[in-house]
């Protein structure tokens, strides 16, 4: 047996993509891959924040570029693959971070809310998955990284929403859910191909740390007693993306303090 070396983490001479990746969780995954030495390309619908989100990473010495896509438009991600191809000739990892939210609760939610958050998390998740796959299959090898969510795998505590302003979210369970399967599905399609697809399910998420009335009682429910913060989740994108993980596929992890295991 070979010898084990810390460079089995790195990303250098690597393409990845994040899509959505100038939002809260998707800027941090963002920074840790080009930490890590990987090229980042970086997506959102709009070309100007895309570019910026790029700009935040190329300033500090990392490796970045800004794309605009549309993953509900087929024409945006059949034009977005084209310039992968065009530009970088490969791609290395995926991360499906990209979500649309609209709607509430059962009632609180519009036939018109459910199409709009379909589109992107659902038929766009198949959209982007299956351009950026199919130039995966050609270089025989490749990592696709969803991004769900622990409301994937178990339901809200309904508990914890009473009395403040923060509401679960119908179509989120859905399409985190319907994310762990395709997750699995993928990994059964795209393993010959030497294509690793695994889901990371990150629990509550509070950028500033300040504790609302919600973020107090979820912390308490937590094992770890607080919710994630800064790079609590990036470490196991990096993982997932990395050489390190050759050997895993179709696992979905939860990145929560521990409430899963509850």
């Amino acid at each position: 047996m070979t010898s084990f070396s810390m460079d089995a983490f790195r990303l250098d001479d690597q393409v990845v993509v994040v899509t959505g990746g100038a939002g809260i969780y998707g800027s941090g995954f963002c920074a840790a891959l080009a930490a890590a030495g990987a090229t980042v390309v970086i997506t959102s619908r709009r070309q100007e924040t895309a570019e910026e989100a790029a700009r935040a990473i190329t300033t500090t010495g990392g490796r970045a570029s800004g794309l605009a896509l549309d993953q509900a438009d087929p024409e945006s991600v059949s034009t977005f693959a084209a310039t992968l191809r065009d530009r970088w000739g490969r791609v290395d990892v995926l991360v499906n971070n990209a979500v649309h939210r609209a709607g509430g609760g059962l009632f609180d939610t519009t036939a018109e809310d459910w199409d709009a958050t379909s589109a992107v998390n659902s038929r766009g998740l198949f959209l982007i998955s299956q351009s950026v796959a199919a130039i995966m299959v050609e270089q025989r090898s490749g990592s696709i990284i969803n991004i769900g969510s622990i409301y994937g795998m178990v339901s809200p505590d309904f508990t914890l929403y009473e009395g403040t302003p923060v509401n679960p979210v119908a179509f989120y369970s859905y399409d985190k859910g319907g994310m762990i399967g395709f997750t699995r599905f993928l990994a059964g399609e795209l393993g010959p191909y030497g294509i690793r697809v695994n889901c990371l399910c990150p629990g509550g998420y509070n950028p500033t740390g300040e504790p609302s009335a919600f973020d107090t009682a979820y912390a308490a429910r937590t094992p770890l007693q607080r919710m994630a913060t800064g790079h609590d989740a990036s470490g196991a994108c990096v993982f997932l993306a990395s050489p390190a993980a050759a050997y895993v596929t179709g696992a979905v992890i939860p990145v929560d303090g521990g409430w899963t295991s509850r």
